[in-house]
């Protein structure tokens, strides 16, 4: 690609932005689509616009943004999405700080030496392949040994300083964040409950609420409430997941006949008994969904009481009636043996993964590792095709390979934009796929709680992100492209490697710019979900539930969002020194991001859950990650322009390493566990108990009947035989 093409395809990601921003502030202000843009002020029952949206200014929201305060976020999505925007501020003023210093000091160093010609008559790998104009601004056209080297170094050091001063500032900010959310004198049911695993076998003639009651009472006297033992739900589940879903159609069958009587016609509807509604018995449907409703309440009341009596595990929730020794509780050691009487913080009661938590001790360890092991051998195995991808999705080699593309790739326009986007774009269409596998493979760990298995799938996403991406496109687009000269000089690999870093930072640019313009605008503009949704109430929803199911946006997703910008962080920082060109496309992704987000945050997106900042000590460390990994890139580099002082980089990787051990001494064990001085503040109300204790009772155990009366009873008429399970 030449410097007029990278250009034209930037240009172009610009224009694409400006289209779907200006598509935003138009479709935003249709009634009929409030639900799309605004639905998480809809479902706060707040009015989508404030001021009416016929004399709204279509570029309101920019000044909304700009202008709500991080309270305000607080109130609309929660402690998590705050913290999210600390991360964003804290990398862009990385940014900015290290653009301020970079790019009025390399740029002219670099841009007034003659690297890049004495290198190109003495080799022809450093600039095979790129564009010599972005050579020029770049370390590439410093000569080897050169005293302006002097200033890419000091550089070095100036980027790592910043990066150590803003995150340890963040973590203070959201060390306070946390305490002062979780100090709030709102009841919280988590904030009153332990989670107990790992329990020994009770004894003879003692149930197993017997036991739990009895080891806490002995405990804690005078704060203990009540437990709840865990029970295996599977079976209660499925027949509650068909209870549920027949009573949706029973609602669906209800609207359309509703619907049909207002025409005149009256007609009842039907379907068929068999497989998928399409063979077999035809029936009445309203009168059919009935039965089944009665046939499968009938069914699962019978399954509580069978799940309650006979399928207790070896886990319990016990509640206090004091945060204080809840807290206390959850940072004791139990038992003398670390497999017993395991003690641990409860998750919200929506978090919670029920599935799990009777997973022993030793079983979670060894899943644990197995996990690890599997993860471990999809990033090596998974950068074979990312590495395929990024040398053979150029224009010139699909031309080889493809030549029955060839009428169609010689398009000029196409041209100009297949050969900017397309291993981008066939790059982040390969990643998309990875998420849920990740996601799939944490939760098989046995985690209890769903923000635990975000924020642990998260971390393998961004490694694997970080070496198959980043390193892999790295490494495996040069050894590809030089392949003969590696054969015929294997001892010059190295050389190669390091040397092709600047050229590859053409990849990166326009894979910055594709993420922030394309990514971005399609981000606000919201037009998939639009058109998902429209499609969705014209054609296949009958009621109201139908429809909110249909625009319920869910959260901010950050699985793959939290990944997706360490890898932006990643590249911006490695090549910070090597090609600060790149600085200001990454100010640009976050600055972009936090405006976009902003607004997503106030009025899109609803938190799925509460984890009251625990994200945050990940992001500080893969932040940290990032910079460890550009410091030992610089340290290669510098090493490979054979710089008399190399050595002077050295101590940096090791004052990140010592960086990261002094924050998580003094950070990290407030974000663990609710700090006592924390959970001793007054609340503004008396705790109700009961409504604690009913609030984390699985849906599927939930009785139509009294609730207390149903789940007690059925705890206490535990066989023995059946306690010592």
């Amino acid at each position: 690609m030449d410097f007029s093409s990278f250009l034209t395809s930037l240009g172009t990601s610009f224009v694409i932005f400006i289209v779907l921003m200006v598509l935003f502030a138009w479709l935003s202000t249709r009634q009929g689509n409030a639900v799309v843009y605004y639905p998480n002020r809809i479902v706060k029952g707040m009015e989508p616009w404030e001021g009416g949206s016929r004399t709204r200014n279509p570029f309101a929201w920019i000044k909304e943004a700009l202008s709500s305060s991080e309270q305000d976020v607080i109130n609309m999505s929660g402690i998590d999405t705050a913290v999210y925007f600390v991360f964003l501020s804290t990398v862009l003023g990385i940014l900015v700080l290290s653009g301020i210093v970079l790019l009025p000091v390399l740029l002219p160093i670099a841009a007034t030496d003659d690297g890049v010609k004495k290198n190109d008559h003495t080799s022809n790998t450093t600039s095979n392949g790129t564009f010599s104009d972005l050579d020029k601004l770049s370390m590439a056209n410093i000569e080897v040994k050169s005293p302006r080297l002097w200033a890419f170094l000091v550089a070095t050091y100036w980027v790592s300083v910043v990066t150590y001063f803003l995150t340890f500032k963040a973590y203070q900010h959201v060390s306070a964040l946390r305490a002062t959310a979780l100090m709030s004198n709102e009841v919280k049911p988590e904030q009153f409950a332990v989670l107990v695993r790992d329990l020994p076998n009770a004894t003879s003639g003692q149930t197993r609420k017997q036991q739990v009651d009895t080891y806490f009472k002995s405990i804690y006297p005078e704060t203990f409430y009540r437990s709840m033992v865990v029970t295996n739900n599977k079976e209660v589940d499925k027949i509650w997941g068909e209870l549920e879903g027949f009573k949706k159609k029973l609602a669906r069958a209800e609207a359309i006949y509703a619907l049909s009587q207002r025409n005149g016609q009256g007609t009842r509807p039907t379907n068929r008994t068999g497989f998928l509604g399409l063979c077999g018995k035809k029936v009445d449907s309203i009168e059919y969904y009935n039965e089944k409703i009665k046939e499968l309440t009938q069914k699962l009341e019978a399954e509580q009481k069978v799940t309650l009596r006979e399928k207790q595990q070896g886990s319990a929730l016990v509640f206090f009636t004091s945060r204080v020794t809840a807290a206390l509780a959850a940072q004791s050691l139990h038992a003398q043996m670390v497999d017993n009487w395991t003690v641990t913080e409860a998750p919200e009661p929506r978090q919670l993964i029920w599935s799990n938590l009777a997973i022993k001790f030793y079983d979670r360890i060894i899943r644990q590792y197995v996990v690890y092991i599997v993860v471990f051998l999809t990033i090596v195995f998974y950068m074979i095709p990312i590495t395929f991808i990024s040398a053979v999705t150029t224009l010139k080699n699909l031309r080889k390979l493809l030549p029955f593309l060839k009428p169609i790739v010689d398009i000029a326009a196409l041209k100009t934009v297949l050969e900017a986007y397309l291993p981008q774009l066939a790059l982040i269409i390969f990643l998309a796929l990875l998420p849920k596998f990740l996601f799939f493979l944490s939760k098989t760990e046995g985690i209890p709680s769903g923000s635990h298995v975000i924020r642990a799938a998260s971390g393998k996403y961004f490694y694997f992100i970080v070496f198959n991406v980043f390193i892999g496109v790295t490494i495996g687009g040069t050894l590809i492209a030089s392949i003969k000269t590696i054969e015929e000089k294997p001892n010059s690999v190295f050389d190669m490697l390091a040397k092709s870093l600047p050229g590859n930072a053409t990849f990166f640019l326009t894979f910055v710019a594709l993420k922030f313009f394309v990514g971005y605008g399609l981000e606000l503009s919201r037009i998939v979900p639009l058109i998902i949704y429209h499609l969705k109430r014209k054609y296949l929803c009958k009621n109201e539930a139908e429809l909110r199911e249909a625009w319920f946006p869910g959260d901010i997703n950050y699985v793959t969002r939290v990944p997706s910008d360490m890898l932006i962080v990643t590249i911006v920082l490695c090549y910070s020194v090597i090609a600060p060109v790149i600085i200001q496309f990454g100010v640009l992704y976050f600055a972009l991001g936090w405006l976009v987000l902003r607004n997503q945050a106030l009025k899109v997106y609803v938190p799925a859950y509460e984890s009251y900042g625990r994200m945050w000590p990940h992001m500080q460390t893969r932040i940290i990650s990032a910079l460890f990994l550009y410091q030992v890139t610089m340290l290669g580099y510098f090493g490979v322009m054979r710089f008399y002082y190399t050595p002077i980089l050295v101590p940096l990787p090791i004052l990140s390493l010592v960086f990261v051990i002094v924050c998580r001494k003094k950070f990290y064990g407030a974000f663990c566990h609710t700090v006592l001085e924390v959970a001793s503040q007054e609340l503004k109300e008396t705790p109700h108990m009961e409504q604690i204790f009913k609030s984390f009772i699985p849906p599927s155990l939930i009785s139509d009947k009294q609730v207390d009366e149903h789940f007690e009873d059925a705890l206490s008429q535990v066989s023995r035989s059946e306690s010592s399970v």
